[in-house]
């Protein structure tokens, strides 16, 4: 039996063939269908032989059969193959540079007027989804050492607040707070006012460790202030050994149509909405010392609800250092070439979007 290193060039081409005509019409492919292209490797095939080669790739694991009538379709072995084909060899096809003049030029537009991480992530989410077809996603990256800018407090419920956090760097971080004990709309207003005023421009991590130094230093009617201050902040920014990180998600109903099974389309959607899913999805495979678009097939194995969808991702930096993660999440027929070039063009060029100022 034939495996995925031997196969033959012509094999390859076939595979080749047959899994852009795939991506392009969802439809599984003939032998006939592959004799009529004729091109590269595979030129001049009769559809007798392009059936026989068929078998062989089958048998190597790379192409299945869903009904007995029908054509093929390309495994997952198969699109991995696909992807290695893209990304190495003489001739590369994923590159930013070879991004189409056009799709660079509705990236660049879009970005025109948009200043600040936050900002830039929230548009890039949007930008991939329109691009590929599927869910956009930009997470920004952990800030331990992010200074405070500013601080708002407001009330939902008894006992319940929504906190906002914004830090210099522009990322906004919103959290619904469950408190221990309920706070007025004054309360609010002052414990705000104080962080403001008095820590503006530190890091998170000093805010706690001074306000715990207050707290044990003051015993008076202040420290009724602080206690009230000090139990906002620690759950406004929780103390843990994730620093939080902000997820942008934007063409989650871009996978309804790609998902036959509807219940397991609600658990994927489920799992998208859980931000937090995506942080640890992205964490576990991209690195953000990496230089180059990486593409992952087994998402199952951080998330099962997530079988069958493909990431697509990258690092971007802004000054040399990593800001975040951009990436497309999306089925296994999605156009690869193009939204690994988008992603990376994105990427690399994140830098100038954000026009950092000296």
């Amino acid at each position: 039996m034939a495996d995925a290193e031997r196969v033959t060039a012509r094999q390859r081409a076939i595979l080749t063939a047959i899994i852009e005509s795939y991506i392009e019409t969802g439809e599984p492919v003939g032998s006939g269908t592959i004799a009529r292209l004729q091109t590269g490797e595979s030129s001049g095939l009769s559809p007798a032989t392009v059936r026989n080669e068929m078998a062989e790739l089958a048998d190597a694991g790379l192409l299945e059969q869903p009904h007995t009538s029908a054509g093929r379709v390309p495994t997952a072995r198969a699109f991995r193959m696909f992807v290695e084909q893209l990304s190495g060899g003489v001739n590369p096809r994923v590159d930013a540079a070879r991004l189409s003049a056009r799709s660079r030029s509705q990236i660049d537009l879009s970005f025109v007027g948009v200043a600040g991480t936050q900002a830039v992530l929230e548009r890039t989410s949007h930008v991939l989804a329109t691009l590929s077809s599927g869910v956009g996603v930009a997470i920004a990256a952990a800030a331990d050492g992010d200074m405070l800018e500013h601080v708002h407090f407001s009330r939902l419920a008894p006992a319940r607040v929504l906190a906002v956090v914004v830090t210099r760097s522009g990322l906004v971080r919103d959290r619904v707070l469950a408190l221990d004990k309920d706070l007025t709309l004054r309360e609010l207003e002052v414990a705000a006012n104080f962080l403001n005023e008095n820590f503006r421009g530190w890091s998170v991590e000093r805010v706690r460790a001074e306000i715990a130094r207050l707290v044990e230093r003051e015993k008076s009617e202040y420290q009724r202030l602080l206690n009230s201050v000090q139990q906002l902040w620690v759950k406004t920014v929780p103390e843990s050994g994730v620093p939080v990180q902000t997820v942008y998600v934007d063409g989650v109903a871009n996978l309804v149509g790609s998902q036959e099974d509807s219940e397991r389309l609600r658990e994927v959607l489920t799992a998208l909405e859980a931000k937090q899913r995506l942080v640890e999805l992205l964490n576990a495979y991209i690195d953000a010392r990496q230089e180059s678009v990486r593409v992952v097939f087994d998402l199952e194995e951080q998330a099962p609800e997530m079988a069958g969808l493909v990431l697509i991702a990258a690092p971007a930096r802004m000054g040399g250092e990593s800001r975040g993660t951009v990436g497309v999440i999306g089925p296994k027929r999605m156009h690869y070439e193009n939204t690994m070039n988008a992603v990376s063009y994105i990427a690399q060029v994140f830098d100038r979007m954000l026009h950092p100022v000296d």
